[in-house]
């Protein structure tokens, strides 16, 4: 017998057991109309009612703290650095002992300076009378004079010396980093042992470049162009104090392009210190009439800006809008919005143009989120890169 034919006898009935259930379910399935899931009701969307706004105008760029005084702290005589006297990153008032050098060898020099002096003194007054009475040359006792003069400038120079021994604060300040340690021969040539900054006030400095220096008359920004001067701190909070300008050059660097500036912030809590990387809001004026939207809410395209927005009859109705800059978490929009329109800020990727949805006005909301920042001293934020501490974002 075939094995191939065999097979088949066998599998035969399995298949036609399996048709007969197939067809049977098909006839079932046949009694029920068919078609996809239920229809789905308006999608539910969190919506903002804009009012027209009230914001300050300015541009925030990167900066660079500094101290209002940074003073180096330089040995004035060399020899071995025996003692380090004082904590580092301190403060210390002016005058205060912060490193010591070996005394020895001018406790010596000092020892024979002054004895010099001493002879030339005894000299000097031993032939003064003579040369009175003409007993010696005039030119001997006027010599003796003068070798006495010289010894007593050398007796000064050396007991300065040995004073110089102890290295003493110039200016009151915070310490740096001691960049000599004990042990170490220290030279004139080399004598930088420590910096101290004087940290209130503090100084910030950074630069304008040239597309920000365009909104501004004769492309420089003028005291008068400056309303006031924000901080903003490395975490995002803006400063509790205003600052003002203590420096704005009166030219363009021609290397960058830029034009350099310096604000000066009180610092009493030590809250700043040097060499932090901070960004600058200097406030130009004041816009009004404009309408801030929630940044997660502004869509990008390649048509342009726009957000969705809840039609009269509650339909997604997408609107071009002019964008600004940012303000706290918000796009300041300059056209393209009117006052009562209803922005959907949530859901956005789930929303079609003319689909009906449910807005309901977003919770603690009112239009006024960029005001709370206005008040409440929220960050402004924006694209920045640096060049020469300078980055082009917000315009006045």
């Amino acid at each position: 017998m075939n094995p191939t034919s065999a097979f088949q006898r066998k599998a035969l009935p399995f298949f036609v057991s399996a048709l007969i259930g197939a067809l049977g379910a098909a006839g079932c399935s046949g009694d029920k109309p068919a078609g996809g899931p239920p229809p789905q009701g308006p999608m539910p969307v969190s919506v903002i009612e804009m009012q027209p706004q009230k914001v300050p105008t300015s541009i925030e760029i990167m900066a660079q703290t500094e101290g209002a005084r940074e003073t180096e702290v330089r040995a004035r005589v060399g020899g071995i650095l025996v003692k380090r006297l004082y904590q580092e990153g301190e403060t210390v008032k002016a005058g205060q002992p912060l490193f010591q050098i070996d005394r020895a060898p001018y406790e010596i020099a000092l020892a024979e300076a002054k004895a010099k002096a001493e002879q030339t003194a005894r000299e000097a007054a031993r032939l003064k009378p003579l040369a009175e009475a003409k007993a010696i040359a005039q030119r001997d006792c006027d010599d003796a004079v003068s070798a006495n003069a010289m010894a007593q400038a050398a007796l000064r120079q050396a007991e300065l010396n040995l004073s110089w021994t102890t290295v003493t604060a110039p200016v009151a300040g915070t310490t740096g980093r001691a960049v000599r340690s004990d042990g170490n021969l220290i030279t004139t040539a080399d004598s930088l042992l420590t910096s101290i900054y004087q940290t209130n006030p503090i100084w910030v400095r950074f630069s304008l470049g040239e597309s920000d220096l365009a909104n501004f008359p004769g492309g420089r920004m003028t005291q008068k162009d400056v309303k006031g001067v924000e901080l903003v701190l490395p975490n995002g909070q803006t400063y509790e104090k205003r600052g003002k300008l203590n420096f704005l050059a009166t030219n363009i660097d021609t290397t960058l392009g830029t034009q350099a500036m310096r604000a000066e912030f009180d610092n009493a809590d030590g809250q700043l210190l040097p060499g932090q990387f901070v960004r600058i809001r200097v406030l130009t004026g004041e816009r009004d009439g404009v309408f801030l939207v929630p940044q997660s809410a502004v869509l990008q395209t390649e048509q342009g800006t726009l957000v969705m927005t809840a039609g009269p009859e509650n339909k997604v109705a997408p609107r071009p809008v002019k964008a600004g800059e940012w303000y706290g978490k918000d796009w300041v929009i300059l056209g393209g919005l009117n006052a009562g329109d209803k922005v959907i800020v949530d859901n956005l990727i789930k929303l079609r143009p003319g689909a009906p949805v449910d807005p309901k006005p977003q919770p603690g909301q009112a239009g006024m989120s960029g005001m709370a920042g206005m008040e409440g001293g929220t960050s402004m934020t924006g694209m920045s890169g640096m060049a020469g501490l300078n980055n082009n974002r917000a315009k006045p």
